[in-house]
């Protein structure tokens, strides 16, 4: 649906966009993840009409996107900061785009009254902004978006104005309103929870050119780029040259890693900190062996830190529940060759 070739964008000496292509289905919740500063929101900027790129084309529907002006393109764009009319109540803020396309009251007041049904705010109608919460007003400001029925609604850090436990309960909303509305939805975050939660697809930028696009369990298990690898999620990495049953890593030995990278090409084993197991003494026939630094508890899950001779960060693994392990203890590590994942460096 959405065709996007080879997007550059400079600021002076700054290149914010470089050469980016993507394409983004119809019906797609995809997400823009990366660091602040990678481009992604100049990115969503440039979609809504709020910046011009430099160089390279976007189509929406095959029709170029970027010749119309930002009010003639079927696409709207909720803000990070919600930018609700405080002197308007929440049913006015969600009608005033249907109103300044003078539409039939009738017919404003009957969609209003639907969107303000899908997002549970029918009986918040006649309040203000500064009346609701931070989940309430996110609401509105969805309701607001989406009353227009665009192609395509872009989210800029669209929860990251909430607290935990609303935001998880926003996660889930989001995911059920555009479902339910059918609606194209490009989100942009930060967050790697965020975006596993929400999004069909994810891209990752970083210093304004996409790393990977893939979904979140792909993105997550097999990680192409060392950027990626070391992005998403916690991972343990090994730096050394790929060989027929993993990795050389230098002062470790050989690794178990699964790739099809040639002999000798210089590479990033990755090794989720979940998938390594963890056996009491030295005695074990683990991979490595070492020291237990830290131990941290997060509720369902522990976090163990390992010090390992010959390397200078810690490995870390996470076990299931507490554990009995506790600082000082002697340990050896082992994982299955499946679960180490080779990326070229």
């Amino acid at each position: 649906m959405l065709q996007i070739t080879g997007v550059s964008r400079r600021f002076g000496d700054v290149t914010a966009l470089a050469d980016v292509s993507l394409e983004i289905r119809q019906g797609e919740f995809f997400a823009l993840l990366g660091p602040s500063g990678c481009g992604k929101t100049t990115l969503l900027r440039i979609l809504a009409g709020f910046e011009s790129p430099d160089s390279g084309a976007v189509t929406l529907d095959g029709e170029d996107l970027l010749g119309r002006p930002a009010h003639r393109r079927p696409v709207n764009l909720m803000f990070q900061s919600y930018a609700l009319f405080p002197h308007m109540t929440v049913a006015k803020n969600v009608a005033y785009g249907l109103e300044r396309e003078k539409l039939p009251k009738a017919e404003v007041r009957s969609r209003v009254a639907e969107v303000l049904e899908k997002v549970g705010l029918t009986s918040m109608a006649g309040r203000r902004p500064q009346q609701l919460s931070g989940g309430q007003r996110q609401r509105v400001a969805l309701a607001r978006a989406i009353v227009k029925r665009p192609r395509l609604l872009l989210l800029d850090e669209p929860l990251s104005a909430l607290d935990k436990k609303v935001r998880a309960e926003m996660q889930l909303e989001l995911k059920r309103l555009q479902h339910e509305v059918g609606i194209t939805f490009v989100v942009v975050t930060h967050d790697q929870e965020e975006a596993m939660s929400l999004a069909d697809r994810i891209a990752v930028f970083s210093a304004g050119q996409v790393e990977q696009v893939d979904a979140p369990v792909a993105l997550y298990e097999r990680p192409r780029t060392p950027f990626v690898a070391g992005f998403v999620g916690a991972n343990n990495l090994f730096s050394g040259r790929a060989c027929s049953v993993g990795l050389a890593a230098d002062g470790l030995g050989v690794l178990p890693g699964s790739s099809d990278l040639p002999d000798g090409t210089p590479a990033l084993l990755a090794v989720r900190p979940e998938r390594l197991r963890l056996d009491g003494g030295q005695n074990g026939e683990g991979v490595l062996k070492g020291e237990v630094a830290d131990v941290s508890f997060y509720g369902g899950v522990s976090h163990v830190s390992v010090t390992v001779p010959g390397r200078a960060e810690p490995v870390l693994a996470a076990t299931q529940g507490a554990t009995p392990i506790r600082a000082g203890a002697r340990v050896s590590l082992s994982w299955a060759a499946g679960d180490g994942v080779l990326v070229p460096q």
